[in-house]
């Protein structure tokens, strides 16, 4: 069940599209469930922790607090749940610029002045949900998720050639088909969560073996399908001949 989380300092408006909410999820069947109908940051914050799950937040921009606004508390939310599901609820029209200067993906923006209109919205919202859910359900793909430059990026892990060790301590070099992303983490946690299609073929490179398109033995070379080269040890060469010939 797909939790759901509201933010509105306004105790009608909060009310109103708690009901709301309510209401459409009992007509549709909805898979989800108002976790939290919440006046305040810190209360949200804390129900979200307590979860652990991905949700939907229904978020007011205008928040009336000495430490957030509606998108710096999108922020916080991106760090405990980077696939939620951001909805900005509002007096004012677009957004967009905004929420870009913030590094936000926000699913859509409602405005409140209306109250049918806002109702619409939230129907309209809940609906995008399910629709996307269920695309993420035919996707099968895993993502990797990491932290790029203050956002959070999900790369498809069959779209991983290799990981590499940067320059400076704790630095991580994501070698994908369509981008490189240097990040902060540790290739020995990377290979202990990403299983067995990742092989630590260097002290320097965990390699995504289906990506593998040939090797260069003589100069213990792992060559992938963009063209894309990394080494590989004296003592990985078993191993990655081996897994070649599983996979021939």
């Amino acid at each position: 069940m797909v939790p759901i989380y509201l933010c509105d300092d306004d105790p009608q408006i909060r009310a109103a599209i708690r009901r709301e909410l309510e209401k459409e999820i009992l007509i549709k069947g909805y898979d989800m469930k108002v976790a939290a109908a919440c006046a305040g940051p810190e209360e949200l914050l804390e129900e979200i922790q307590k979860s652990g799950r991905r949700g939907i937040y229904f978020l007011d921009v205008d928040l009336k607090h000495e430490q957030y606004t509606g998108f710096t508390l999108g922020q916080a939310i991106r760090k405990m749940d980077p696939r939620g599901f951001l909805i900005y609820v509002t007096a004012f029209g677009e957004l967009a610029f905004e929420t870009f200067r913030y590094q936000l993906e926000a699913l859509d923006y409602i405005v409140k002045e209306n109250p049918e209109e806002m109702f619409a919205g939230i129907r309209k919202c809940l609906a995008a949900v399910v629709e996307r859910m269920q695309d993420e359900k035919e996707d099968d793909r895993a993502y990797f998720t990491v932290k790029f430059m203050d956002t959070v990026r999900h790369i498809p892990v069959d779209e991983i050639l290799f990981f590499e060790t940067g320059a400076k301590s704790h630095r991580i070099i994501l070698h994908g088909l369509r981008e490189r992303i240097d990040f902060t983490g540790s290739i020995q946690e990377l290979e202990e969560s990403l299983g067995r299609e990742f092989v630590r073929v260097h002290r320097a490179y965990l390699v995504n073996v289906r990506q593998i398109k040939c090797l260069d033995v003589k100069e213990r070379k792992v060559i992938f399908t963009n063209g894309e080269e990394c080494w590989f040890s004296r003592s990985a060469k078993k191993e990655l001949l081996r897994m070649q010939s599983v996979q021939a």
